[in-house]
């Protein structure tokens, strides 16, 4: 039987290949967008909306998910977030007009949850002077926008912008089967059954989660934006 080090060990290195696999996913459409504007002679707008369709689910889904994962562990909830988006994102190569890419794009979206899950998930794995450490190399994961920057387009101009969704989708089927090998559950990094939905948002009373709210909008946002 693996020891718990191992064990932390193990899951924080599969959490962060999900979370990069997961962040390519996610800015995908940055890549893709570029030939699907010109395929259906998309304006500026419908090509922004475009884009911005999975990056606002990613955002919107966050506090859910967190809470899912508080509740059921990281683990299943990761595991089950990442299958939900395998068949989505395939279909996406055979979209052929605008409504199914916003669809699409609105399912594909919720590979930005990735982080709330894996940023609960690693840091319940290590000591609290350590976790700092652990989040911060799960937070490499972000390296997965630069992957796409690198991979999509090798793809678009060697094989078409169809299959870039599709290789993706066999690639994020790996990174699900492996995740579920080489990671664990602790029953005793989930929440007590006694707390619920309304104690879990109560933190949404501190000012201080807003004012942090504020400041990863400039960060992180300034950072997807770009990418």
């Amino acid at each position: 039987m693996a020891s718990q080090q191992r064990k932390a060990i193990s899951v924080l290195s599969m959490n962060t290949i999900a979370f990069t696999a997961c962040f390519a996913v996610w800015v995908m459409f940055s890549i893709i967008g570029i030939p699907i504007k010109q395929l259906l002679t998309l304006n500026d707008t419908q090509f922004g909306l475009l884009i911005a369709t999975p990056i606002l689910t990613g955002s919107l889904v966050r506090l859910p998910v967190g809470m899912l994962t508080d509740k059921f562990g990281g683990r299943i909830v990761y595991f089950v977030l990442m299958c939900a988006m395998l068949i989505p994102l395939w279909f996406i190569g055979d979209a052929t007009q605008y409504w199914q890419f916003l669809v699409l794009g609105l399912f594909v979206g919720i590979a930005g949850a990735s982080f709330s899950v894996g940023i609960a998930y690693t840091a319940r794995w290590f000591p609290k002077e350590k976790q700092g450490f652990a989040m911060g190399i799960f937070g490499a994961g972000n390296a997965g926008a630069a992957l796409t920057k690198f991979v999509a387009p090798t793809l678009v101009v060697t094989y078409g912008w169809t299959m870039v969704p599709k290789v993706y989708a066999v690639g994020m089927a790996v990174v699900v089967i492996l995740f579920w090998m080489f990671t664990y559950e602790d029953p005793e990094h989930k929440v007590s059954k006694t707390i619920t939905i309304k104690d879990q948002l109560a933190a949404l009373k501190d000012p201080r989660v807003w004012k942090y709210c504020q400041y990863y909008s400039l960060v992180f946002g300034g950072f997807v934006g770009l990418s």
